[in-house]
């Protein structure tokens, strides 16, 4: 296994403060967990605990991207897009300035703290508002560029990082462009598109099919928003069946980018969601959690023989 995103995160974050000196970096008063502490100890002038007032703290990262800073905007990934919601919205996305969100503990990686804390529904409100960008790094190699590439974007950028380790997929010298996905491995049959921790149980997936004689292509999106738009229909059309696989509910998220991709393009691949379905979650270890709620491999193959068997 790497390290952990949120580690990756904060040690890229504090690099960059000593590259670039309008960084400035805010938390709600968890900068242990997101990691945003890291640049706090070495920045401590330029570090604001803004304490747990997550619509506040946006609006204080407004003023300051008003005045040429860069600010960059630290809590758990459920408080700052439901509390944090109104002024991205109001401030940050109305006046396109150059505020950077750094959501920790997506999906269901604050485990046992329960559906409170679990952030399932945040893709779908991120992507919705205009001039932002999501970006959901799958490694950490990705979450090193998407930290680095928010900071030098002109303009409002959502990550979506985990509290979890997640296994190297990328050399470290890997080159990411923004709004482009990754092929992570070649198929004919079907098309796996996925996020985050579900890219890795895709490539699990594809090797249990591969047992089966069944040859999945598997896609890392990375970019939710702007989505890659041309590799998506092209894998499409290629494997003519198409699973999405995300930790996020069924609607609004990655999928529902993927399936209105698909539409424009008029590519009519039979599509499968594998996702959260329409539920609140529980608490409990979250390898239990993502198997119990159908985010493991095996519900990644289940939907990959679903599909192939519309076509």
């Amino acid at each position: 296994m790497g390290k952990a995103i949120r580690d990756i995160y904060g040690e890229t974050l504090a690099e960059l403060g000593a590259e670039n000196s309008d960084i400035v970096v805010l938390d709600a008063d968890l900068s242990g967990s997101t990691k945003s502490k890291v640049f706090g100890q070495k920045f401590p002038d330029r570090f604001f605990n803004m304490g747990i007032a997550e619509s506040d703290m946006v609006s204080c990262a407004a003023g300051l991207a008003s005045v040429g800073k860069i600010p960059f905007v630290n809590t758990f990934t459920v408080f700052l897009t439901t509390l944090g919601l109104i002024a991205t919205r109001a401030q940050v996305c109305y006046g396109n300035l150059n505020v950077k969100l750094a959501g920790a503990y997506c999906g269901m990686s604050d485990a046992l703290d329960g559906a409170t804390h679990h952030a399932t529904e945040d893709i779908a409100a991120m992507r919705a508002l205009p001039n932002m960008q999501v970006i959901v790094p799958s490694d950490p190699a990705s979450a090193r560029w998407a930290t680095r590439y928010a900071a030098a974007h002109e303009g409002p950028v959502y990550l979506r990082l985990s509290r979890s380790e997640y296994p190297e997929l990328y050399p470290g010298d890997t080159e990411f462009s923004p709004g482009k996905a990754k092929i992570v491995r070649e198929g004919t049959d079907c098309t796996v598109f996925a996020i985050g921790i579900l890219v890795h149980k895709a490539l699990e997936a594809a090797e249990l099919l591969a047992a089966e004689g069944i040859s999945v292509q598997v896609v890392d999106l990375l970019s939710v928003k702007p989505i890659d738009a041309g590799l998506v229909a092209a894998c499409a059309a290629k494997t003519g069946a198409v699973v999405c696989a995300e930790e996020h509910q069924i609607y609004g998220g990655a999928g529902s980018a993927v399936a209105e991709v698909l539409a424009h393009a008029g590519v009519g691949a039979p599509t499968e969601f594998v996702g959260i379905q329409d539920v609140f979650t529980e608490t409990g270890k979250y390898d239990s959690l993502l198997a119990a709620y159908g985010l493991d491999a095996e519900a990644v193959a289940a939907a990959a023989k679903r599909a192939m068997e519309r076509k």
